[in-house]
This record gives structure tokens, sequence and C-alpha cells, in this order.
């Protein structure tokens, strides 16, 4: 994947989806819900390309269940500014 090579496109990306999740009207819930899921996709198939998604990696594996939420929710507010 070509945009997981740099990370401020990455973060720029997923600021993105979560815009256009917030103007059809997406809840915070679903959002985070959604963002959790897509951290735990990315975590078991797409390997890191920087030392920033490294680093998001090692934090996701090493997180339980509730440690994944907070991480998915404090994700969605650095992309969504």
């Amino acid at each position: 994947m070509e945009i997981m090579e740099n990370w401020h496109d990455w973060k720029k990306t997923l600021g993105k989806a979560v815009d256009l999740g917030e103007t059809v009207g997406m809840s915070e819930k679903t959002i985070n819900d959604l963002s959790e899921k897509v951290g735990t996709y990315l975590s078991n198939h797409v390997q890191p390309h920087n030392d920033e998604e490294k680093l998001l990696k090692d934090m996701w594996d090493a997180a339980d269940e509730e440690d994944r939420k907070v991480l998915a929710k404090i994700v969605v507010k650095i992309v969504d500014k």
C-alpha cells in the first residue's frame, strides 16, 4: 500500500475518511468502532513502513481490548484536526 509509506499522507487519508463519516451522519461511537476494526486489520495484515507505524503496531499488539478502543479513539482525534 503506497499510502502507508508516508505517515503524513496516511494521517491525511484517515482524516478524510473520518470527515466523510461525520458528513454522512455517523456517530462518534460508530467512527471509533470502525477505527478499532481498521486498526485490527492493519495490525494483522499490513507491515508497518515507518517508525510511527511500527510504534502504533507495537502498542496495538501489546494492548488488550479496552486499550485498543482507547488507541483507536486517540487515532481518530489525531487525524480529525
